[in-house]
């Protein structure tokens, strides 16, 4: 069964005649390697969003914790300072996810999809049961790795999928992701409040059900090899760490927002739902910004995209935690649309910059870039204590400058994928 996931199968050519049919039978079968994407595939748009699916399940099962962070910290009686540490934790095993990037592209198959998915959604479920912060830790760094797992095969089956409309098709794949993150904390608070901490598991409930009819939809990934100095990382050190870059100061504050807004809510007395309300509002309303930053990065070019975000992000962020009412979640609503409009223009020059390797060229847009963005999480927590609440969303801040400043670096210059 394992082989059967791990490489394609064989496929041959029929000929047109009975003559040539036989010849091929009664010859040794000979492998003939699966059509390369170059673009001319029309789009799946039934698979893609059966992909987009796999997406909501797994980032919705292993990113649920900031909507009910206030209440494991009380649960655990963990000072303030181990919000960074904790939220960190989700995130930080992700740097690895070049290295499965490689693997997935060197087996092929769709095994790496799959068993990614059961274990960030597995281990996320037991959180409720953690009986100290180091068990929670721990189920939470296991739930991270599974999602570091799932996402480079992924990744590359969706675009696979997507026919010319590469941005556009992973803009649909993320927006699953999007989806599930601005959910699964509002239903896990609801589930917190209702029926108590130990019942999250019930979050495993949907991908349990699913997970037969996932390993029908998601598309079987040719094995593509990659020998020894075929990946020139000399040619592709300039735009590799200009992407790594951007995209570590736009995690830095999108994860920093996403672990604090919620503390900053309970601070101010606001309940556990409403916190991951908020949440879920600048998640859901990502999809905005994820479907226009793809069509306007098609259209008009991805640095514009990138330049506006950091704009954009810079204004909301430092005003964010002074509201209160409808005009928080109206605010929270831009925030999510700026902060996720310029992950499929990453993700797509990541892809570019790394065309012998898209598998491992999506880790590091995802994956790798996500785990520096995190580390800044670690001293956070003692800001907060330190200096207030408030201050935690100046920093943010600063680093959507750093955001603005790299994106005038995104040049045809530097890569042609990257204007």
């Amino acid at each position: 069964m394992l082989k059967r996931f791990l490489r394609p199968r064989s496929k041959f050519i029929d000929g047109p005649s009975e003559e040539k049919a036989t010849t091929l039978s009664s010859a040794t079968p000979v492998n003939i390697p699966a059509k390369p994407d170059d673009g001319t595939q029309k789009i799946r748009p039934l698979r893609l969003a059966g992909m987009s699916w796999s997406h909501f399940l797994n980032d919705g099962g292993a990113f649920f914790l900031p909507g009910i962070l206030p209440a494991v910290i009380r649960h655990l009686h963990q000072p303030l300072f181990m919000v960074g540490p904790i939220v960190a934790s989700i995130y930080i095993g992700q740097i690895l996810q070049p290295v499965f990037g490689v693997m997935a592209d060197h087996f092929g198959g769709k095994i790496f999809a799959v068993a990614g998915l059961v274990l960030c959604v597995g281990a996320a479920s037991l959180i409720g049961l953690s009986p100290n912060v180091w068990i929670l830790i721990g189920l939470v760094l296991l739930s991270g790795l599974g999602s570091t797992i799932f996402h480079p095969q992924a990744l590359a089956a969706a675009r696979s999928l997507s026919g010319q409309r590469h941005a556009q098709g992973m803009a649909v794949f993320l927006v699953g992701g999007e989806l599930g993150r601005g959910f699964w904390p509002l239903v896990a608070s609801v589930i917190v409040v209702h029926l108590g901490l130990p019942q999250i598991w019930l979050i495993a409930i949907p991908t349990a059900l699913t997970i037969p009819w996932l390993l029908r939809i998601v598309p079987s990934q040719p094995a593509r090899p990659v020998s020894k100095g075929s990946i020139s990382i000399r040619k592709h050190l300039r735009p590799f760490l200009l992407v790594v870059g951007f995209s570590a100061f736009r995690n830095f504050a999108v994860f920093g927002s996403i672990a604090f807004i919620p503390i900053m809510w309970h601070l101010r007395g606001g309940s556990l739902i409403q916190g991951a309300g908020i949440i879920s509002t600048l998640m859901v309303t990502g999809i905005i910004g994820q479907l226009a930053g793809g069509t306007v990065a098609d259209k008009w070019g991805r640095r514009h995209v990138l330049t506006a975000s950091s704009v954009a992000m810079l204004i909301l962020l430092p005003i964010l935690p002074h509201l209160a009412g409808a005009w928080i979640y109206i605010v929270a609503g831009l925030l999510g649309i700026a902060c996720f409009s310029t992950y499929s223009s990453t993700l797509v020059i990541c892809q570019d910059i790394f065309p012998e390797n898209r598998a491992m060229g999506s880790g590091i847009a995802l994956g790798f870039s996500n785990a520096i963005g995190a580390m800044g999480l670690f001293p956070l927590g003692y800001v907060a204590s330190a200096m207030g609440i408030f201050s935690v969303f100046n920093i943010m801040a600063v680093a959507c400058v750093g955001m603005l400043i790299m994106s005038f670096t995104f040049t045809r210059d530097a890569h042609p994928a990257m204007h």
